[in-house]
């Protein structure tokens, strides 16, 4: 989660600078909820995309994890979509990391929810 945090940085922070430039935000409390959602959308643009592209994000590949459905393939967008909106709850709350140390499959709760599966690639 940590590699994941630095890269996203990088995300989080062009689209932040592209958010202020074409509002002309002078300060970060300014228009605070629709950069929120914009942040939001954008972050999980990010990893949708990646999810849905190749079945990992970066740091995903380093550590030989890809996500797939249940078949073993790509998972379809909406359920890459539904994945990410679900991971905040369990993630802010401790939930879903929790609930992994108990799943039979090490599962986190929203793929056993979708359907879905974190792999090894080795």
């Amino acid at each position: 989660m940590l590699y994941e945090a630095i890269l996203l940085f990088g995300v989080v922070f062009v689209a932040d600078y592209l958010f202020d430039t074409l509002t002309q935000s002078k300060h970060a409390l300014m228009l605070r909820h629709e950069r929120q959602a914009w942040l939001f959308f954008v972050i999980g643009a990010y990893f949708v995309l990646c999810w849905r592209l190749g079945g990992q994000t970066l740091p995903m590949k380093t550590w030989n994890i890809r996500l797939t459905d249940g078949n073993g393939g790509r998972p379809p967008v909406w359920k890459a979509i539904v994945r990410y909106v679900l991971a905040w709850p369990f993630t802010l709350t401790g939930f879903g990391f929790l609930w992994s140390f108990f799943d039979r499959d090490r599962q986190f709760p929203q793929d056993r929810l979708l359907g879905t599966r974190l792999v090894s690639t080795r």
